[in-house]
């Protein structure tokens, strides 16, 4: 029997734009791409065999767009061209409905898309314009999907050490008659956080993790909180602090791990309970988004 291989998937603003793999250990670094423009979301569909980013572009000409590759960065491919998302952040493969969620920062809404980058939707819209752009409340920025609950989760991070930052949840779809600029169905979970990025799921756990940049003691930190039911729902929990600008987390709910990025360039790993802190790479540039992957064999 062929082993099963993990691997993580790390995306590098600096550098050019790259993408490279390591082992969960930080070992066998492989770099896979380059030449992208500023990077941030990343996913993997490991049975497809394709590796899905984000590039942000420059965020003031609306230029961002979402490429592909396969697995060993082959067959490069842009699947949502420049300009048709503005400035996209993280990245979400949804296995259940085949689909690509991504938080829009400066469009202001969050988006998703067939696997190929057709039937781009918007499904929630909190502002248009140039005058509402500046109103860094309205930058959405990580998003996660829960099929099973039928819950697309975002966050909208506010100004930088501002604590205006929000996580918010709606149904994944469009309410009947709705708009994503005007629906009923939206709920806000967390407010006054401090800058919150990424956002990632434990769907059995029903636990909802983030990132957030900003000032100690609650910034630059990794938290958690249950989702369901919402009278469980209660202060976050924070796991891990001391990141340096954090941006990309991905888990590992099978085995027990999280695994966070930073600006600074450190990938670390960790227990969900951040216990058993690790730096598992250090000095790597300016780390942005991350994802953990077990690949066929």
């Amino acid at each position: 029997m062929t082993q099963r291989q993990e691997r993580l998937f790390v995306l590098e603003a600096s550098g050019g734009g790259r993408l490279f793999s390591v082992n969960p250990d930080g070992s066998d670094k492989k770099f896979l791409v380059s030449g992208c423009r500023i990077p941030d979301g990343v996913a993997v569909d490991a049975d497809a065999g394709h590796i899905y980013w984000t590039n942000m572009g420059v965020p003031p000409e609306n230029d961002g767009s979402i490429e592909r590759v396969d697995l060993d960065g082959g067959n490069r491919t842009t699947i949502v061209p420049s300009g048709v998302t503005h400035t996209p952040k993280q990245l979400h493969f949804e296995p259940a409905d085949r689909k690509l969620y991504w938080g829009d920062r400066e469009g202001m809404r969050v988006m998703r898309c067939d696997l190929d980058g057709s039937n781009v939707e918007t499904l929630v819209q909190t502002g248009q314009g140039d005058d509402d752009r500046r109103d860094e409340t309205k930058w959405c920025v990580g998003v996660a999907v829960d099929p099973v609950g039928g819950h697309l989760y975002w966050s909208q991070k506010g100004p930088s050490d501002a604590g205006l930052g929000k996580i918010l949840r709606a149904g994944i779809d469009l309410p009947a008659g709705a708009s994503a600029a005007e629906r009923g169905d939206i709920e806000v979970l967390f407010e006054e956080l401090p800058e919150p990025i990424d956002l990632e799921l434990d769907l059995a756990e029903h636990m909802l993790y983030w990132t957030d940049r900003g000032d100690p003691p609650r910034g630059n930190s990794v938290s958690r909180s249950p989702t369901h039911p919402p009278e469980k729902r209660r202060e976050p929990e924070i796991l891990l602090t001391h990141l340096m600008e954090g941006i990309g987390i991905a888990l590992d709910p099978g085995g027990g791990h999280m695994y966070v990025t930073d600006l600074a360039g450190t990938v670390y790993a960790a227990g969900l309970d951040g216990s058993s802190r690790q730096e598992i790479l250090m000095v790597q540039g300016n780390l942005t988004g991350i994802a953990r992957a077990v690949l066929p064999g």
